[in-house]
């Protein structure tokens, strides 16, 4: 009796090296995929994020990638859609987009469904499911939905369909340590930097989002106060640059004769005082990301050496012939109507385009004063971490409430803590200890 032999798929050679890119901000996914991957002898690298993971190609091109079908900073679909321009050669795979799945099928392509499917059978995480809604419930500590029984596991040769995942819990609302007030879901489109729910702060967040990954320069406006450093900062924590330096230096505070200094730097004896060469901050940016705060209060004559680096990112030391290539992302901000003053000359035109290629505007305290008690308790807890914790009555509230904010939440802040100083050691604030400094007793 002759035998026949059976085919069975053949495994890859052990010396072949095929690299994956696991990114998801959850930490348990990204285990189970990494730990059924390296099973199949695959080597694996992880991203939190979609910038993260934009910069891992970068630095070295994966033959595929597995994307959560949540990213905590990028929009999917178009996080899917830039990338597959930029890398046709990967594999992309997501857990939750129909679209990543089309493209470039990579020669393992079953090996990474299998992984998919099995980190999915026993997944019982309401963060992989993507938000219906702009307030959709995502609450660390809800309940979690029991685990489908897992699967047997596909063979590789075949692509077994991936498992329908349960819908996630109902969020129940988030009491704050305020005896006056109930703080409904945290939407899971708010970044962590902007406190408020509002729908001007969500879409302040959504901006970040959209720009945070390229090189656009971005000027935010908004009143003082209004925490347009906090945006400057997440777009630089969201970008590719993130691990670059993040430079920050207020053209307002810094006296003109100062300014150019440092912002391109100098040579020893440049001018009278000058000892010793010094690098200058949009130099020490080199890689990351410069925040010129109050770019408005800058002399018209330094905006025009501002946009020559702008144009050929080439600057010139103060005392130096030579030019230095300098790679940094701008971010500006401005409390002014910098479009207004280009018509009056008191800013140049040309810089303003350079610069305001995509605007984010930071919203003042009134436009979103639904969120005072969320901002109230999020600076309380901030207080509590070196002090013991206070909360505020309902005399308290009231009197925050009523009153119209011309410092912003920068202000808030800073009646809050007037106030914890005021009550000495009473754990809670009344109306007596609400100042806002207004006149002097």
């Amino acid at each position: 009796m002759q035998l026949v032999p059976v085919p069975v798929l053949s495994p890859a050679p052990r010396t072949r090296s095929r690299t994956a890119l696991v990114t998801s901000a959850d930490r348990s996914f990204r285990q189970r995929i990494s730990s059924i991957l390296t099973g199949l002898r695959w080597q694996v690298r992880e991203a939190e994020g979609g910038a993260q993971a934009w910069a891992e190609t970068q630095a070295a091109v994966p033959e595929a990638m597995i994307v959560d079908s949540w990213l905590p900073d990028l929009d999917l679909a178009e996080f899917v859609k830039d990338f597959r321009a930029s890398f046709p050669q990967v594999d992309l795979l997501s857990s939750g987009s129909t679209s990543a799945q089309d493209g470039s099928r990579g020669p393992y392509r079953q090996e990474l469904l299998y992984a998919l499917r099995r980190s999915q059978d026993t997944d019982t995480a309401a963060w992989n499911t993507a938000p219906d809604s702009p307030h959709a419930d995502i609450v660390a500590g809800l309940p979690q939905p029991v685990a489908s029984q897992a699967s047997p596991p596909p063979q590789l040769g075949g692509v077994a369909p991936l498992p329908v995942k349960p819908d996630p819990p109902k969020a129940l609302p988030i009491r704050v340590d305020l005896a006056i007030s109930v703080v409904g879901p945290v939407s899971i489109e708010r970044l962590p930097e902007l406190v408020g729910n509002a729908p001007c702060m969500i879409e302040v967040s959504r901006r970040i989002r959209l720009v945070a990954a390229r090189m656009t320069p971005v000027l935010i406006e908004g009143p003082t106060g209004s925490g347009k450093e906090l945006v400057a900062e997440a777009l630089h924590r969201l970008s590719a640059r993130s691990r670059k330096a993040f430079v920050a230096i207020n053209c307002a505070a810094i006296p003109e004769a100062l300014l150019e200094a440092e912002l391109f730097g100098h040579t020893r004896g440049a001018f009278t005082g000058a000892v010793q060469g010094r690098t200058g901050r949009i130099e020490s940016a080199d890689g990351g990301t410069l925040f010129l705060d109050e770019i408005g209060e800058m002399p018209l004559a330094l905006q025009s050496k501002l946009l020559r680096f702008v144009e050929s990112g080439e600057l010139q030391r103060v005392g130096d012939n030579e030019r230095v290539k300098v790679d940094v992302r701008i971010v500006a901000a401005t409390h002014r109507p910098l479009a207004l003053h280009t018509q009056t000359g008191e800013f140049r035109a040309d810089l303003y385009y350079r610069l305001a290629v995509f605007l984010i505007r930071t919203p003042s305290l009134l436009e979103h004063a639904e969120d005072l008690s969320i901002l109230v308790d999020h600076f309380m807890q901030k207080m509590g971490r070196d002090t013991p914790l206070k909360r505020l009555d309902q005399s308290a509230m009231d009197k925050l409430a009523t009153h119209s904010w011309p410092g912003n939440v920068r202000e808030l802040e800073h009646v809050l803590e007037r106030g914890a100083i005021l009550a000495g050691d009473e754990a809670v604030l009344t109306a007596d200890e609400i100042d806002f400094g207004l006149s002097v007793n």
